[in-house]
Order: C-alpha cells, then sequence, then structure tokens
C-alpha cells in the first residue's frame, strides 16, 4: 500500500468514474486500474462495485476511503509543517472562482502574485458556485474566491472585500434619467440575467424581490453565463442589467454614461476566500489572500 494508491482511491470516488479520475491524477486508465486492483488483493477486498454505473463504494470501501483521506491530510500536513519551518512558500494551489468574479479581478491579481511567489504554482477554474463548494468538500479544491456565505460547518471564510452593485440601463429605460435608483424601480420586464446557477442571479433576484412568478416576457427566456453579454444585449436591445463593481473599471467612457447609482445605502456583496477547515496549505491560501488585497484597490475605490 502507498499513497498514490490512497489518492487514486479517492480520485475515483469524487470523480465516480476511471478515466476521469486518471484523467485528474494525470495517468492513463489503465496504471490507475492496475494500482487500484493491487490494493485490493492486498486487503482481500472490493473498494468499488464496479457493476454500478457510476460507479460507487462498496461498504467496506466507503470506510476506507474516507480514512485515506485522513491518511493523505496527515501525510500532506507533514509536508507543510516542514515547509513552515523552512520558510518555504511553494506548490500548488488549486483555486475555483466563480465567473462574475474572475474576468474583472484575476487580469490585476494574477501577475503581480506570480511575481512576488515564483514557486507558488496556481491552477485556477472558474465554476458556479455550487461546484466550487462541492469540490472543496471533497478536496479536488484547495480554495474557492466566492460572493456567498456557506452555513456548511467544514467550511472556512475569510473576508476579503466588498462591491457594490450598479445599474446598467440603455437610455430607453425609465431610469436612465434618473439621479439614483431604488430596487423598486426596476421593471422585471426590462431585466437582463445570468443563467440560473449564479450565485449573482440570485442575489439579483432578492434584491429586486423577483421570484420565479414574476412577469418578465420574452427576455427572461435568453440564457447568459456572461456580464458581458447582458450588457452588449442592453447596448443593442435596451433594458437593463446589474453590475458588480469590479466590472466598472474597464468600462469605456460611452458605457460609463449607462451606469446608474443605486440610492444609498447602495446594494453590495461580500467576496470571501472558503477553504477546508482541514486544509493544510494555511501559508499558500494566506499569501493569496495577501496578494488579493493588495490587488483589490487598483481596481476599486478603497
Amino acid at each position: 500500500m502507498n499513497i498514490q494508491q490512497l489518492e487514486y482511491i479517492i480520485a475515483v470516488d469524487n470523480h465516480r468514474h476511471f478515466v476521469q479520475a486518471a484523467n485528474f491524477c494525470n495517468v492513463t486508465q489503465p496504471t490507475l486500474s492496475m494500482m487500484i486492483r493491487k490494493l485490493e488483493d492486498e486487503l482481500g477486498l472490493k473498494i468499488f462495485d464496479r457493476t454500478k454505473q457510476p460507479i460507487v463504494p462498496t461498504g467496506i470501501g466507503r470506510k476506507l476511503i474516507d480514512q485515506a483521506r485522513v491518511i493523505l491530510r496527515e501525510s500532506r500536513q507533514l509536508e507543510e509543517m516542514a515547509r513552515f519551518y523552512n520558510g518555504d512558500l511553494s506548490g500548488d494551489l488549486r483555486i475555483g472562482i466563480i465567473p462574475t468574479i474572475a474576468p474583472y479581478l484575476l487580469p490585476y491579481f494574477v501577475q503581480p502574485f506570480i511575481g512576488v511567489y515564483p514557486d507558488i504554482q496556481l491552477h485556477i477554474s472558474e465554476m458556479i458556485t455550487d461546484r466550487i463548494l462541492n469540490e472543496l468538500r471533497v478536496g479536488s479544491l484547495d480554495v474557492g474566491i466566492l460572493a456567498t456565505s456557506s452555513d456548511d460547518h467544514t467550511l472556512t471564510e475569510i473576508p476579503l472585500y466588498q462591491e457594490k452593485f450598479y445599474v446598467y440601463a440603455s437610455e430607453s429605460t425609465g431610469l436612465f434619467n434618473k439621479k439614483y435608483v431604488l430596487p423598486s424601480d426596476i421593471e422585471p420586464n426590462e431585466l437582463w440575467l445570468l443563467e440560473e446557477g449564479h450565485c449573482f442571479r440570485s442575489q439579483i433576484e432578492r434584491l429586486c424581490e423577483l421570484s420565479r412568478n414574476s412577469s418578465f416576457g420574452h427576455r427572461f427566456n435568453y440564457r447568459s453565463g456572461s456580464i458581458e453579454t447582458l450588457m452588449r444585449m442592453v447596448d443593442r436591445n435596451g433594458g437593463l442589467t446589474i453590475l458588480p463593481e469590479l466590472a466598472l473599471h474597464d468600462l469605456t467612457e460611452e458605457r460609463k454614461k449607462s451606469v446608474l447609482h443605486f440610492q444609498a445605502p447602495a446594494p453590495q456583496r461580500q467576496i470571501s476566500l472558503v477553504f477546508n477547515r482541514e486544509q493544510v496549505k494555511s501559508r499558500l491560501i494566506d499569501a493569496l489572500k495577501t496578494g488579493i488585497m493588495e490587488s483589490v484597490p487598483q481596481i476599486l475605490d478603497l
């Protein structure tokens, strides 16, 4: 039995598919399958029920996999303790970030971070909130950059910054000439929203007291995962959308004319780092926090 075999059975448990698990572990599927079978032969039991699709652990397999997670966390803790003792800041940091933050934060953060911490390898993926939280729980990600709170007691949140919401409206809307906008001023039929699954969409629905029963008309059927696309829809087709503050930074002067302020106190969202309480890469996460906090003042008026 070795650490690599434990990593393989955890990967199969996470992905419930041998090929996907092998891709995640950067090995061939036959190699991964062979190593798991060797472990099963050594232990004299079956860890996975291969007759089911997706693949699931057997009863005893479930207990073994849970224990394997503990062993891997402890082994990584030893590595982290050694790095801490040696003052070493290096290693891989797997980051999940939601799409309504990524295009506005990453261009300002990544290059300076790499310059300061050249030995930290960043692996960044855009994902919706639910997927990030799930992958944090199973260990596929080290840390998430999110705009929502989780009541999961296994996860820890570190606040980073707050950003206000703004209205982006065409001249054809009744709001365009208002000095300040109230959430109640927003007409559902004029509002372009992100597709279901984005926490930013849910925040806007709560802000504007919208529901599935609201009368949205044909526009509500449009599905977009991009704030930039929503702005283009407003530019070309009228209506309005809601923007987070970081999205305003690189707008052209012409587009800035379409930005309207909410009446104070303006609605806003909290951006946080979220990670598993048993996370062993605390020094790398601290470095990530420092890097982001040094980058954000360049974008927000803090």
